[in-house]
């Protein structure tokens, strides 16, 4: 918890941090980006939260454009650096690269803390450039030599190295001169600062701007600013603070268990001694505080250990996992409010560790304990009673929940609210039963291991003795399989529920492309208002995803062409009137009901437009399958390839045309929703026709239906280029990624905007599985030795009584290994059993979506029984200590 909180808290900068890393040592920066006289505002210390005033709680959107230059709305003589980030592609020594950079004075002086000079001077020419340190390998470069950039074939002479605050010290970079670069330019100011008056007033002019004095005293909000709801990075340390408090309470819950149970071995130990101090005056009372306050003592020295450890532990972590920029860990922070919590805390779980034992050691027996006579624990009825209750109640909460969650998600939400209390309720009860079952467990502990040694002890004599050895000191072994099953719970509940959402996502995941493909999109560029984009500038697009894909390695490409979406258009009044649009229908009974579903989600192309149109060539390229020749003939002769049967029917689908304006309009069929009255009326096809349907098997890949251009031409579609799909011959990495993310920036224009994807496929599940078993197996491996440990510990009398009357060290062996199949085994399958309770639930009420056969059954089983005879083995290794002969005390 120490490590998890001084790392936490390293990540979050002060404002004097934000402030240096945003500014170096200038006092601001300005940057054009709204409409100016149209009411626009921004947060006082996140620039990037604007906006325009709330009309009907939707924020208005003003025609109009940017000032050209913030400069003209400062006071006349105000000195402003532009400085402008963007990407350029320069000549490396493995190839071509796209490449963070800054055009601008940088290296003035005054930004020392944003960009510093690390070797070399500065440019003092227009040829002249700086690159960061890493940048001298990655061009194969020293000081003095010089750099071809691509888009230009321009040559600068790199004169020094420079480090960016926000650059990891892997990551190459230039910085250029002036005007050498296209992207977002910001204009610093050095020495005149910025009031948030003057903040206001620049917003009037469609300004957002950065200023030191507003950032480290920033105004406070009211009802009427825009900005009143923006979340700063205190949202985040409050997550962080849940999730320390979480795992606070897990820890103390696991904590209390054990060391309850090493106390209460410890309490029994020290009876004789405890006995005597009785016996000379000493009260209850005494005797209680004198095992209280060893817990206390415990905890606070196990506190102090644990918060140096972890503030070691952060340390290295950190060390290890820096990047070299100034923005992974703004400052070794430590929060010591937090910190000191964390040992109170510590105090307190020690305090409550040892609360139980003493309780009991007040009420011993003095007499009995001075002759050292050692009773057997009595077990009270109630318990089990009790127990059994709790446990058979949380079983029926949680299906009683399950079928009640199912029963109101079938009820519309015209006739039940969204956010009635009514479909609120049941998943907490789904959640609250398993904890029930937990605790009805707990407090049947000692039942249950009774009931387990009668059936034990007919196996053989290790088993018999370890089983009553259980239920004879269930104070040790109660808390021990109890901290077991706690952790186990939540494993479980973990990995079911992740399972099974991770299925249902697989199941719906929305394929870009076949994987292992790269394919590349064209949507308008701009903000605001914008039009579709035309076949000139599709074509062109096209030819530019050409260029890109093949400098990504591409083997083979298929161009995707459809109908221009209508949606870009402004009014019905813009859309071409003499433009038809031609889609197939979905059958009626697909349609879905919006008044009893809220949401649809489609895996596949837009069922508004779903057909598309593809070469025959380009076919095992786009669909990642290969067809048959009589598949290709057919194709080639007319008939449409179909990876969604549902728009099938009797092998035939149903292509209709209307006008595009009528599509805008919303008066076509939407092949999503039935349509309501209130909608508007549905407009009768120009004419329909059935196309002979192939359906293939290829649910790995987004398009709905396919034909040859031959046919989009018969049935008079306008199509244009909307996507370019690339196989390729080898995987991308990461890194390969990046550079097709940039180098799509670069090939994007003003009007087009390239948009690629590599297609990775959803995830695997033994991804994230296998760390979850491997944590949970230590946490179960240590709380198995500490309760092994215990029962050793105060087993070495009757090892010594059985040794003498025989015993082998065989025979001490394997009850060594019962004792260890008794302990995690009770945890982890009641544990396991009780985990599995809120996945099945869920999966009863979500209608299909969670499966309970995609619960990963076989980790669960390896979990509640493999786990248990491992450790059972390895207590089977290890050989019990000679014991030592001594007198046998007298049980009463």
């Amino acid at each position: 918890m120490a490590a998890f909180s001084v790392v936490v808290w390293s990540t979050v900068s002060t404002p004097e941090e934000s402030v240096r890393a945003e500014l170096g040592q200038m006092e601001a920066w300005v940057q054009p980006v709204g409409v100016p006289d149209a009411g626009f505002w921004q947060s006082p210390t996140e620039p990037g939260w604007n906006g325009y005033p709330f009309q009907n709680d939707q924020m208005t959107m003003p025609e109009g454009d940017p000032l050209p230059d913030p400069v003209t709305a400062l006071p006349s003589g105000t000195e402003a650096i532009a400085v402008t980030e963007g990407q350029v592609r320069a000549e490396t020594a493995t190839g071509l690269a796209s490449l963070p950079a800054w055009d601008g004075e940088v290296w003035d002086d005054r930004f020392q803390g944003r960009f510093d000079l690390v070797e070399g001077r500065i440019p003092a020419a227009a040829d002249e450039i700086l690159v960061t340190p890493a940048g001298l390998e990655r061009f194969g470069i020293t000081i003095g030599d010089d750099i071809e950039l691509g888009a230009s074939s321009a040559t600068f002479t790199v004169v020094g190295t420079m480090t960016a605050v926000s650059m990891p010290s892997t990551q190459t970079a230039l910085f250029l001169p002036s005007g050498a670069l296209t992207g977002a330019t910001k204009w610093f100011l050095p020495d005149d600062a910025l009031s948030w008056g003057d903040v206001q007033a620049l917003n009037e002019q469609g300004v957002v701007a950065y200023s030191r004095e507003v950032v480290l005293d920033p105004p406070q909000a009211t009802e009427s600013d825009g900005w009143v709801t923006f979340s700063s990075g205190d949202g985040a340390v409050q997550g962080y603070v849940m999730m320390l408090g979480a795992a606070g309470l897990f820890a103390a819950y696991v904590v209390v268990m054990l060391a309850g149970a090493a106390f209460s071995v410890a309490a029994r130990r020290q009876q004789r001694s405890l006995a005597v101090a009785a016996s000379v005056g000493a009260t209850g009372a005494d005797l209680r505080r004198t095992i209280v306050l060893q817990g206390t003592v415990l905890g606070a020295a196990g506190g102090v250990i644990g918060l140096a450890l972890g503030v070691g532990l952060a340390a290295l972590v950190m060390w290890l996992t820096d990047d070299g920029s100034g923005t992974r860990y703004w400052g070794f922070h430590v929060p010591w409010a937090v910190l000191a919590c964390i040992l109170i805390f510590s105090v307190l779980v020690g305090t409550a560790s040892a609360a139980i034992p003493a309780r009991s050691v007040a009420r011993s027996d003095t007499l009995s304990a001075l002759r050292g006579a050692r009773r057997p624990q009595t077990p009270q009825a109630s318990r089990p009673i009790w127990g059994s209750i709790i446990l058979v109640v949380g079983v029926g909460l949680t299906i009683l929940s399950a079928l009640a969650m199912a029963s109101i998600n079938a009820i519309a939400y015209t006739e039940l609210a969204a956010d009635s209390p009514l479909r609120v309720i049941p998943p907490f009860g789904i959640v609250i039963g398993p904890i029930l079952v937990q605790i009805g467990i707990l407090l049947s502990g000692r039942w249950l291991l009774w009931l387990a040694s009668r059936v034990l002890s007919r196996i053989g004599l290790a088993a018999r003795l370890a089983s009553r050895d259980a239920a004879a000191n269930a104070s040790r072994t109660v808390p021990a399989f109890a901290a077991i099953g706690a952790t186990v719970f939540i494993a479980v509940f973990a990995i079911s529920q992740s399972a099974m959402q991770m299925g249902n996502s697989n199941r719906n995941w929305f394929y870009q492309g076949p994987v292992g493909s790269l394919s590349v999109e064209f949507y308008p560029n701009g903000n605001g208002i914008v039009m579709p984009v035309n076949a000139e500038q599709a074509d062109d697009a096209a030819d530019a995803a050409l260029e890109l894909v093949t400098d990504a390695g591409a083997t083979s490409v298929g161009v995707i062409r459809s109908q221009s979406d209508t949606g870009y258009y402004s009014s019905p009044q813009d859309v071409p009137a003499e433009d038809h649009w031609i889609i197939a229908v979905m059958p009626e009974e697909y349609l879905i009901d919006p008044t009893t579903e809220m949401s649809y989600r489609y895996t596949g192309q837009w069922p508004m437009n779903p057909i598309s149109v593809v070469e025959p060539g380009a076919l095992s390229t786009v669909l990642g399958i290969d067809l048959s020749p009589a598949q290709l003939s057919a194709f080639r002769s007319g008939s449409a390839l179909v990876a969604d049967e549902r728009w099938v029917t009797d092998d035939t689908i149903d292509v209709a045309s209307w006008t595009t304006r009528e599509s805008y309009e919303g008066r076509v069929p939407d092949n999503v929703w039935q349509r309501q009255p209130e909608q508007p009326p549905a407009a009768e096809p120009q004419w329909q026709q059935a196309i002979d349907a192939i359906v293939i098997d290829a649910s790995d890949q987004p398009l709905a239906i396919v034909i040859s251009p031959e046919t989009a031409d018969r049935l008079g579609m306008v199509i244009q280029p909307v996507k370019v799909m690339a196989a390729l011959a080898h995987p991308l990495e990461i890194d390969d990624v990046d550079r097709v993310y940039s180098h799509a920036t670069l090939l994007s224009t003003s009007d087009v905007a390239l948009s690629p994807s590599y297609e990775r496929g959803p995830s695997d599940d033994m991804f994230w599985i296998f760390p979850i078993l491997i944590g949970v197996a230590v946490l179960v491996l240590g709380a198995s030795a500490v309760a092994l440990g215990l029962a050793r510990f105060e087993r070495r009398p009757d090892d010594a009584t059985l040794t003498a009357v025989g015993g082998t060290p065989g025979l001490r062996r394997r009850i060594g290994f019962w004792q260890g199949l008794i302990i995690a085994g009770f945890g982890t399958i009641a544990g396991a059993a009780a985990g599995v309770l809120p996945p099945i639930g869920f999966a009863i009420q979500s209608r299909g979506d969670l499966v309970v056969s995609d619960v990963p059954w076989l980790a669960l089983a390896a979990l509640a029984f493999a786990l248990p005879l491992l450790i059972a083995a390895v207590s089977w290794l290890i050989p019990p200590r000679t014991p030592e002969l001594t007198r046998r005390t007298v049980i009463a």
